[in-house]
């Protein structure tokens, strides 16, 4: 343990619950105490006793384009100069929600928030508002944020933890939410049919990334899209994580869906904090000013995170960004097949894009009920013998690692060659 990271972990947990302010950083899942990081470039993190590590976070999954990119820095630099934030309207906010409504054709309107939290939960209020319903349907091991009612069979920290549902949510609001299973249309045909008009919306990550990468099977996503159509419900996608990660539009755009509105987060803000929801100009009509939905936002539209989400999108908008980084992801997981076969380990490795996870012992990865029998041990030992060669995974079996267009061949090199020695002994 690095003597520095552990002096400031302890120090930390004097003043934090569990010493961090997102659970899954304190180390819990996989053992040992977390490295604190002083900075990162690239591809890299050096933490604050100064070793390098080939990151696969990527502050878990906004910086697509590796650390400190210049020209995010350099348009950050000069915006700050400027003021960091206003309460008033700016121009920027406009420039980003036009890139945004580009690439996503099914968001017609949209409003930035700060968090992806804050969009999935005011996606749900526009909902509500707009079909005059209350009950939702969301599915196990989906994530989509802490807000009161999401926490039931949540993946990510939830997942982690064992912990599916959370204290503090009261019994009654979390009743409005039923639970579906992942990639099963059947289950979620029952509940609408048992709850007959009184579904507001199917809420799903179309990739599942949340616990672990599952993702969706042929099909899935348009029939969820015709039983919402069928059962007056909307569809939402949470594509927070997906969103401009997987391609410039999304899974919908990788899919050839329509959502009736979208969640999105992380990428669009370029590593500061941001989130946004948005769909048919109908919908997102009811929302304050214009409608009877309230919700507001003293950072909301952030100058600095709508700079540095403007200058991320630009980049991403180049011609064969998505190819390289397809490219770059591929060489990756063909390396992890490879020396898990050479290892004679028994995993499950899923990718889609730039997202990825390497599951212990799993015989498949399609739903929830598949990927939660994975070893967790022999995870938590392989993530601290990659640690200890200088590759920083997610410290949780049920997360996505991300591959950003900064990592080389010589990081994907590196990688699979202390993954084959960690899953060698």
């Amino acid at each position: 343990m690095p003597r520095r990271s552990e002096k400031l972990f302890a120090e930390a947990q004097r003043y934090l619950p569990g010493g961090v302010d997102s659970p899954v950083r304190a180390f819990r899942a996989v053992g040992g105490s977390p490295r604190f990081i002083a900075r990162g470039k690239g591809p890299y993190l050096f933490d604050a006793d100064g070793k390098k590590y080939i990151d696969y976070v990527g502050s878990w999954g906004p910086l697509i384009l590796g650390h400190a990119h210049p020209k995010v820095v350099a348009a950050l630099q000069k915006a700050a100069k400027l003021g960091t934030s206003y309460g008033a309207p700016t121009e920027l906010e406009t420039t980003l929600a036009k890139l945004v409504v580009k690439a996503f054709p099914s968001i017609e309107m949209m409003r930035f928030v700060s968090s992806g939290t804050e969009a999935c939960m005011s996606a749900i209020r526009a909902a509500r508002a707009f079909t005059s319903r209350d009950k939702i349907i969301k599915f196990d091991g989906c994530y989509h944020g802490h807000s009161d009612g999401l926490l039931v069979k949540a993946g990510s920290g939830g997942a982690t933890f064992g912990v599916p549902d959370s204290a503090g949510v009261p019994a009654a609001y979390a009743g409005l939410t039923l639970v579906a299973k992942y990639n099963d249309t059947d289950s979620v045909e029952g509940l609408l049919k048992a709850n007959k008009g009184e579904v507001a919306a199917i809420i799903v990550e179309p990739i599942a990334a949340n616990m672990g990468v599952v993702p969706p099977k042929p099909g899935f996503l348009k029939v969820l899209r015709s039983l919402a159509d069928a059962h007056g419900a909307l569809l939402i996608f949470d594509e927070v994580i997906s969103g401009f990660r997987v391609a410039l539009g999304g899974a919908q755009e990788l899919y050839g869906m329509k959502a009736d509105l979208t969640c999105l987060g992380k990428i669009i803000g370029g590593g500061m904090p941001v989130g946004a929801y948005g769909g048919r100009r109908e919908i997102m009509e009811r929302i304050a000013p214009l409608g009877p939905a309230y919700q507001a936002g003293t950072l909301s539209g952030n100058p600095l995170a709508m700079t540095a989400g403007i200058e991320t999108l630009k980049l991403l908008s180049k011609p064969n960004v998505y190819k390289r980084l397809e490219k770059t992801s591929a060489k990756l997981e063909v390396g992890l097949r490879t020396a898990a076969r050479d290892a004679h380990r028994d995993v499950a490795i899923t990718r889609i894009g730039s997202l990825l996870t390497l599951f212990f012992a799993a015989s498949s990865a399609d739903s929830w009920d598949a990927v939660a029998k994975a070893d967790r041990k022999q995870f938590g030992d392989f993530f601290h013998k990659m640690l200890k060669s200088g590759v920083y995974l997610p410290p949780s079996q049920f997360e996505a690692w991300f591959v950003s267009l900064a990592h080389n061949d010589a990081d994907i090199d590196k990688t699979v060659k202390a993954s084959a020695k960690a899953l060698a002994t």
